[in-house]
């Protein structure tokens, strides 16, 4: 018997991680990607050292990895000086077999930005819009951009309230959207959208029109999950994240889930180098700890909840926030309470020019959160200067997206 000239067959590389690396990539992936860290790094005073101060205005877990995960680290580190590249079949197949999935609808990247991203690229146009929440995370619009294709925000409904994407308004939005983005929970305001309202975005969209379900927080709530719409078929991309509840926002390691064909599509715009052996590592141990979603998931509600009896306490108002982050109403330009809880070295934000006197408040720990209660306690009990945000990464500065 002849030995296989199929290179995908070659070394252990699956088919699917074979077109991965070896397919050709398009001119649009050498845009820059946007990711949370920049947004954060945006509108953050110049002056802002990460190393110093207290920093709750990027949704990172500030748990970090979990013991375990780390231990990975340590342990693959002296085989850093290899590819290892069947750690990425066994990182997807891992995950694919715990949530019941094939692993052809899996791809694995360094968080979740690359693959949102290249989902907007791929599925909008000049002639094909993207339509999302407002306010919503902002990296799609970014993508949208650079993909030329018009953007259609549509803003929550019951804004005073639940807080959930108006899915019913999405749907009318455009008769030809190219994705609908549903962050559930929703980044900036924690709060989910109900499962039913989903289902129906899913059953009604455009037949071509692809539903782009962002679940980087879905850990953190009850939401039902929306991997079962990839197992039946639907024009549906999941994505998640292991930078929120896993505390990997530094170590970068996520999934894009999708019916093999979407993610084939997906795949021509990037996304073909090795993946980092650390990251990789400390990914597949994290799923394999049993209790550790729950017991984190705990953790953060119990100071989330805490800091919202405080802030009830106190006549503050909020949104009702189901996940690390929510939306605080200050009542003056958001701007002007940024600059002073960084003058008391304490960093939130951003603002949404949708909910210009809100800001965003990432939950930190009990410790940090006290200390977020006090500076806030006197910031809002007095007159606040602006302060400079810190400037961009030079490739991503001069982006219209910013001006």
């Amino acid at each position: 018997m002849q030995p296989s000239q199929d290179p995908a067959a070659c070394n252990g590389f699956s088919r699917r991680t074979f077109f991965r690396y070896a397919a050709g990539a398009s001119a649009l992936a050498s845009m820059p990607i946007l990711t949370e860290a920049h947004l954060a790094q945006a509108q953050r005073p110049h002056f802002a050292d990460p190393n110093k101060g207290i920093h709750i205005d990027a949704n990172e877990n500030p748990m970090g990895p979990c013991d375990a995960a780390r231990q990975a680290v340590i342990d693959i580190v002296p085989r850093g000086g290899r590819y290892l590249m069947n750690m990425e079949d066994d990182l997807i197949g891992t995950f694919a077999k715990q949530e019941g999935l094939d692993p052809q609808s899996v791809l694995a990247y360094p968080g979740s930005s690359e693959p949102l991203h290249y989902t907007v690229l791929t599925f909008t146009s000049p002639s094909r819009p993207l339509v999302v929440a407002d306010p919503g995370y902002e990296a799609p619009i970014w993508a949208a951009s650079v993909a030329g294709a018009p953007v259609i925000r549509v803003p929550l409904a019951d804004p005073k309230g639940a807080a959930a994407h108006d899915i019913k308004a999405m749907l009318a939005a455009s008769p030809n959207a190219g994705v609908m983005y549903i962050c559930n929970p929703n980044n900036p305001t924690g709060t989910c959208t109900p499962r039913a309202d989903i289902e129906s975005a899913v059953a009604n969209a455009p037949k071509d029109t692809i539903l782009l379900i962002d679940e980087a927080y879905i850990h953190l709530c009850d939401a039902p999950r929306s991997l079962d719409f990839v197992k039946e078929g639907r024009n549906v991309i999941v994505l998640r994240t292991f930078s929120k509840l896993y505390g990997m926002a530094g170590l970068r390691m996520g999934f894009a889930i999708g019916r093999p064909d979407l993610l084939k599509q997906i795949s021509t715009h990037g996304g073909f180098n090795p993946l980092p052996i650390t990251a990789m590592a400390a990914a597949k141990t994290s799923l394999l700890q049993a209790d550790l979603v729950e017991t984190r998931k705990k953790t953060i509600a119990e100071i989330r909840d805490e800091t919202f009896a405080w802030l009830k306490s106190n006549d503050y108002k909020f949104t009702p926030s189901e996940s690390n982050c929510f939306m605080l109403e200050t009542n003056r330009p958001g701007k002007q309470v940024m600059a002073g809880m960084a003058a008391h070295d304490i960093y939130i934000g951003r603002i949404w020019p949708a909910w210009p006197t809100q800001v965003r408040i990432t939950v930190g720990t009990h410790d940090e959160m006290l200390a977020f209660r006090k500076a806030f306690q006197d910031v809002m009990s007095s007159t606040t200067a602006g302060l400079q945000p810190a400037p961009l990464p030079r490739r991503v500065a001069d982006r219209k997206f910013f001006s």
